[in-house]
């Protein structure tokens, strides 16, 4: 592993560091920066109308990228798992291939989806809404080879090292995160070799991945080359700076984990080109959209009409943290109006009508609008 902060405590990382990962400044109101712009090439969102697709193309679904993407040989490549374990393996992709595999539909949106409407805007990865997707993983199952290991009973997390490498707020490092124990153990948690029954793209973390269903995309660490199970708390900067609830710079914060509640509607009409702003004919109309939520099954999506709401028909997901479809009909009189969508999870938490702000601008899950004409 490349070196990362251990040897400083959190408190000093940050003010060593007010670049604060994912950042490259201070928040601002001005227009988008050269940076972000630049960000918001090398990454791509999920075209709205995506949405229509209980399974997303891989060449829709949202990419986020920290570093340059390593293009592996997975004829010479292998996965080390190692650490507070009985026994140490190292793995070649043809031996996961005959490992037992779980094929499992997945919905992963990134902690930032949202992070260019809030103002002050954090300067980072510019998301509006679209920082999502749902695939159908396969690979195999973490807790199989953590129990072919054998893990100690002292051991707290186990940390996951990608072989993408690079720079951010000033720290050299390879990309890390780390699972505390249960969760690493969950049986739906995936070592990834194919995405929708294709083998990974570069993108997506060729050879192996892995995939956190429920929570947000950093997790999902790629390019996988090292497990590390460990007695202790992991300090990388991914984990202890990075993707964390920050009121400010100086801020310890909270991590980010479970996704929140979130609905999303395909875009009804058709949309102007340079203002995206959807014109559509009067008269019935059908919208649509879908749902998801890392705490709790969604119970309830209402939508609403010019500030009017109402409730959507809600269909079955077709996994626990698979985004679920809602529709609703719609007559559309003529004039100008906006559309909204609002989901509730069985933990009984709603959508935001309006986004609380947070330093690195995560976990923003406040109800979308959509601007609309009816000719």
């Amino acid at each position: 592993m490349t070196k990362q902060m251990s040897k400083r405590t959190p408190a000093v990382q940050r003010r060593q560091t007010q670049q604060l990962a994912p950042h490259s400044g201070e928040p601002t109101n001005g227009p988008l920066t050269a940076e972000e712009l630049q960000l918001a090439v090398r990454n791509h969102s999920m075209p709205l109308e995506a949405l229509r697709k209980d399974i997303t193309p891989p060449g829709l679904h949202y990419l986020v990228d920290h570093f340059d993407i390593p293009f592996i040989d997975a004829e010479h490549w292998h996965l080390r798992i190692g650490g507070a374990v009985q026994r140490s393996l190292e793995l070649s992709l043809r031996a996961l291939l005959r490992d037992p595999s779980i094929s499992i539909p997945v919905t992963l949106e990134c902690a930032g989806n949202g992070r260019s409407l809030l103002r002050p805007r954090p300067l980072s990865q510019p998301w509006i809404l679209e920082g999502v997707g749902t695939s159908t993983w396969t690979g195999v199952p973490l807790a199989y080879l953590l129990s072919q290991s054998g893990v100690d009973e002292d051991a707290v997390e186990v940390v996951f090292t990608g072989a993408d490498a690079g720079i951010q707020g000033g720290v050299r490092q390879q990309y890390a995160r780390s699972l505390p124990i249960a969760e690493a153990l969950r049986p739906d948690v995936v070592l990834a070799y194919r995405m929708n029954g294709a083998e990974l793209p570069p993108q997506h973390g060729y050879p192996l991945r892995l995939v956190v269903p429920g929570w947000y995309g950093m997790a999902s660490v790629k390019w996988l080359s090292s497990i590390k199970v460990v007695t202790k708390p992991f300090d990388g900067f991914q984990q202890a700076v990075a993707y964390r609830y920050q009121q400010d710079a100086d801020d310890a914060g909270t991590p980010v984990t479970w996704m929140k509640v979130r609905s999303l509607m395909v875009p009804p009409g058709v949309p102007d080109f340079f203002t995206r702003r959807r014109f559509l004919p009067a008269g019935p109309v059908m919208l649509t959209g879908r749902a998801w939520s890392g705490e709790g099954a969604v119970q309830r999506v209402d939508v609403g009409i010019d500030g009017k709401w109402a409730p959507a028909h809600l269909e079955h997901p077709a996994a626990p943290f698979a985004w679920c479809a809602w529709s609703m009909p719609w007559v559309a009189d003529p004039g100008d109006h906006e559309l909204s969508c609002r989901a509730t999870d069985a933990s009984g938490a709603a959508q935001p009508l309006e986004q609380v702000w947070n330093y690195q601008g995560m976990g923003n899950n406040a109800v979308q609008r959509i601007k609309v004409t009816v000719e």
